[in-house]
């Protein structure tokens, strides 16, 4: 990977971590073997025990290492990294995301056009176990979708890796691989740090939105993402409520007015359906006490 000349870099790759170094390292492999010139890397070291977050980047010429005390969230991480950035274009990337030959190229074309903000690359499920049996990679997104009814989904996610999502606008970038126009973000807001995690991305396409700016899913710009492997495939009833309340916050913090009334008929239903849900799954406590705390404020 070449660095920044003379302190311009064109690209600014940004990788908020708090402990998984056994996957922050291929990660980082991935940006070093496959960024284009002009590319800085930056590591937020989210309060990682005795600092093996910062010891593990600096293993890799060049990464800058911004290092926080405790922990703070995805939503403090991504915006310190934001903030030291010098580059026009920065990539938020997951630290369990491995990038691939050409995939900054691919998006950064996008950004000639000035109103172009977030393009959203195409993200594939890193799955050693369907590769193993010579099966075609599942989609992780394509883009984010939003329904007015108060819930995001990801376009295309499970579905078998072929050609049916074209380039074009799409609601939002997820921020497990989202390249940002650095200047509209700050200009929105950056992300909310209350948020901590989870659909703060979702909640910053709706502000880059509302500034005139367009989100586009760029096909060719290809991570792969170990999905769920920060977490685990069974979140804790902590993070269920956490997904909870910022889901509900995000409804009540962009829908707003006529539209607003015309939708809550809809987002009743919605909330109706997931209730069931999460009671049939033995989960529906730590759901109802999130969405409790976003109404809470």
């Amino acid at each position: 990977m070449a660095g920044p000349i003379n302190g311009h870099a064109q690209l600014s790759v940004v990788v908020p971590s708090h402990i998984r170094v056994d996957l922050l390292r291929p990660c980082l492999a991935s940006v070093e073997r496959f960024a284009p010139p002009r590319t800085e890397l930056i590591v937020v070291d989210d309060g990682s025990p005795g600092g093996i977050v910062s010891r593990t980047a600096l293993e890799f010429t060049g990464v800058k290492v911004i290092r926080h005390a405790r922990a703070r969230g995805f939503c403090a991480s991504a915006n310190a990294g934001i903030d030291a950035a010098t580059a026009p274009i920065v990539e938020l990337l997951n630290d369990d995301a491995e990038v691939t030959e050409g995939w900054a190229d691919a998006a950064l074309r996008w950004f000639d056009d000035e109103r172009v903000a977030a393009v959203a690359p195409l993200v594939l499920q890193n799955d050693p176990s369907r590769r193993s049996m010579g099966l075609p990679p599942l989609i992780d997104t394509a883009g984010d979708e939003y329904d007015r009814g108060g819930f995001a989904r990801k376009r295309g996610r499970g579905e078998e890796y072929g050609d049916r999502f074209a380039c074009g606008s799409v609601f939002g970038a997820s921020a497990c691989a989202a390249f940002y126009r650095r200047d509209a973000v700050i200009r929105a807001g950056a992300f909310p740090e209350h948020f901590k995690a989870y659909f703060e991305d979702v909640d910053l396409s709706f502000r880059l939105r509302r500034l005139g700016h367009e989100i586009v899913h760029e096909p060719s710009a290809v991570v792969w993402h170990r999905v769920s492997s920060s977490y685990g495939r069974r979140p804790s009833r902590r993070l269920i409520e956490q997904q909870s309340c910022n889901e509900e916050r995000v409804y009540w913090r962009n829908i707003r007015g006529l539209d607003r009334l015309r939708c809550l008929p809809r987002h009743t239903g919605v909330l109706a359906g997931k209730a069931l849900k999460r009671f049939q799954d033995g989960t529906l406590l730590p759901w109802l006490l999130g969405r409790v705390r976003a109404l809470a404020g």
